[in-house]
């Protein structure tokens, strides 16, 4: 079975009419799945309630007590912006603790099942650095994930993958001086935000950007992907991989520019499950919703025996 972590509470994220990151994100995503033929094969999951773990104390191991306590106290006050893309609405910090705990159920389910979890949650994460939300983020949910699981007896090591459109540059900041951990980006350039040189390789050569040009498409990526992302990976031998898994490469996206095809994400995670079977996937962007829903059903069919 494969377990999907998904809540309607992440829908109570209100970022407004006109914003990118919707609600209907999520349920694009939830309908999609609730029509493919294997969907008896989907192990639906509530995240764990915030009061069940102190969800906190491992926030705290990646950001800052400011940044922590800004979020709570400028989302108390209704809708306002942490950015001038990244709003709030009252609810949002507590959402935001909840799409932590999602994160960490997936690593729990991953280790305890030696296979396969998809967090369906939002607000992503993977632009928020240690004391500064950005990019539609709050909290650098696979970065969290990625320490949390360091906690756990048998892993020693922890390999992020991000195909998001973006450079994750909130992950880099805070994987840089972390030997035990990896990040690798597949990342359009010159992009939204201006991070991400192939020359940024980290405090202990753990970080490996792959900026890859506008209008690549997937003969673009595939080269890269098996020559460069796969050896990385292969060489650091993760007992764990996290995925950043972000839909806005696709041609469809509003956002960017790259010209990915939804099987392509199929692909992907092939490709990655070689490496290892214990894989957290996570949503970060994706903002055409057609182009979203059918990369994450490409995404979750490859995880189908």
């Amino acid at each position: 079975m494969l377990s999907v972590i998904y809540s309607e509470e992440f829908l109570q994220h209100k970022t407004g009419l006109s914003h990118p990151e919707s609600p209907e994100r999520l349920i694009a995503i939830v309908k999609a799945l609730s029509e493919v033929p294997w969907q008896s094969q989907i192990r639906w999951c509530l995240p764990s309630p915030i009061t069940k773990r102190d969800v906190l104390r491992y926030i705290r191991q990646v950001h800052t007590p400011e940044h922590i306590a800004r979020i709570g106290e400028i989302a108390s006050t209704g809708t306002k912006y942490l950015t001038p893309d990244t709003p709030v609405s009252q609810r949002s910090y507590e959402i935001a603790l909840l799409a932590v705990n999602a994160w960490l159920d997936g690593v729990d389910l991953v280790w305890e099942n030696q296979a396969a979890a998809f967090v369906l949650a939002r607000p992503p994460g993977h632009h928020a650095t240690k004391d500064q939300a950005m990019g539609f983020c709050l909290f650098s949910n696979a970065a969290i994930a990625a320490n949390y699981a360091l906690t756990k007896p048998g892993i020693e090591r922890v390999a992020i993958v991000d195909w998001d459109v973006h450079h994750g540059n909130g992950t880099e900041d805070i994987v840089w001086d972390n030997p035990q951990l990896i990040y690798c980006s597949m990342h359009q350039h010159p992009c939204y935000p201006g991070t991400g040189a192939s020359n940024d390789r980290g405090k202990h050569n753990n970080v490996l950007n792959l900026p890859m040009a506008p209008d690549s498409t997937i003969d673009d990526y595939r080269p890269v992907f098996e020559s460069q992302l796969i050896p990385f990976l292969e060489n650091f031998q993760p007992d764990l991989l996290i995925v950043s898994a972000g839909y806005d490469a696709n041609h469809q996206d509003p956002l960017a520019s790259i010209s990915l095809q939804p099987p392509d994400y199929g692909f992907f995670t092939k490709c990655l499950t070689k490496i290892t079977p214990k894989i957290v996937l996570g949503l970060e962007g994706g903002y055409h919703l057609q182009a979203l829903a059918d990369s994450v059903v490409a995404t979750l069919s490859s995880l189908i025996p």
